[in-house]
């Protein structure tokens, strides 16, 4: 059954000087965002305040998760370019926050661990102030490249569990809701780097799941929680079973506080780099 979306999670269509302004910065240095590519409620409020999650890797994923927008095709070769490119267009929209994600490429020997450290590299090289979080894939729980990881030192790792263990396979079949806990383990107990997880609600998930995958996380040692409302991108992906109420979300943001989440960021338009740096 097709749900009808609430009035709370329509966003208007903003077009201004500055959207216009980033939307030419990423055109010109050929850079894809998360923005468009999964359809971000959020997409004209980041750009009004020139910010913009850079999508690193290509447009095209080697996974098939059931609710994301982003194609799952032979994923695209490699710009080694981009690292500079994207450096470049952080001092062109002068940011104080970068947030770097990806598609996840699994036909990487390292999963492109590599190439997110080169785009650390070379933001630091020209914008050394600038504060760095990225949204990483598993890399399938290799040590290897979350070592690579590590030694870049981003400000804030941030690798999304998406959603609870009851759900986690029919939304996620590629995926492995164990090894993202210790994905996010390993960073915290091998470096300083602040951890970030978030997750959608509107699955099917109970509010018992939700909690479990709370102390999960906070178990994990991560520092900061996002949660959102899961928006059916097309009528190919999973349908929504709910659509929680602002009040929902305050009692989502009570139980948080009570696990013993610090910082967090709750409420039906949230995504995992919405508003990022006032996290920070």
């Amino acid at each position: 059954m097709q749900r009808r979306l609430p009035d709370y999670l329509k966003r208007p269509i903003i077009d201004t000087d500055k959207t216009r302004t980033v939307r030419r910065i990423l055109k010109t240095k050929c850079l894809n965002t998360v923005c468009e590519n999964a359809r971000c409620p959020n997409k004209n409020e980041c750009y009004t305040k020139n910010t913009a999650t850079f999508l690193i890797m290509g447009n095209n994923c080697t996974r098939n998760c059931r609710y994301c927008n982003i194609t799952c095709a032979k994923p695209e070769a490699l710009d080694f370019d981009e690292p500079l490119h994207v450096a470049q267009a952080v001092k062109a929209l002068g940011l104080k926050y970068a947030v770097i994600t990806s598609v996840t490429r699994d036909d990487m020997p390292d999963g492109g661990a590599g190439h997110f450290a080169n785009c650390i590299y070379e933001i630091r090289n020209i914008m050394p102030d600038v504060k760095i979080e990225i949204l990483t894939p598993d890399f399938k729980g290799n040590k290897n490249s979350l070592d690579t990881i590590i030694k870049a030192h981003p400000d804030v790792f941030n690798h999304n569990i998406e959603t609870v263990r009851n759900v986690f396979k029919n939304a996620r079949p590629q995926g492995d809701y164990d090894c993202s806990l210790e994905v996010l383990k390993y960073i915290k107990n091998n470096s300083d780097i602040i951890t970030k997880s978030g997750l959608m609600v509107g699955l099917g998930e109970t509010f018992e799941d939700i909690e479990q995958t709370l102390l999960d996380l906070k178990n994990a040692g991560c520092d900061i929680v996002t949660i959102g409302q899961y928006i059916q991108p097309s009528k190919e992906h999973l349908e929504v079973s709910k659509y929680y109420t602002p009040a929902e979300y305050e009692d989502l943001k009570a139980l948080a506080e009570k696990i013993g989440i610090k910082h967090y960021q709750i409420g039906p338009l949230v995504r995992s780099s919405y508003r990022a740096s006032e996290l920070i």
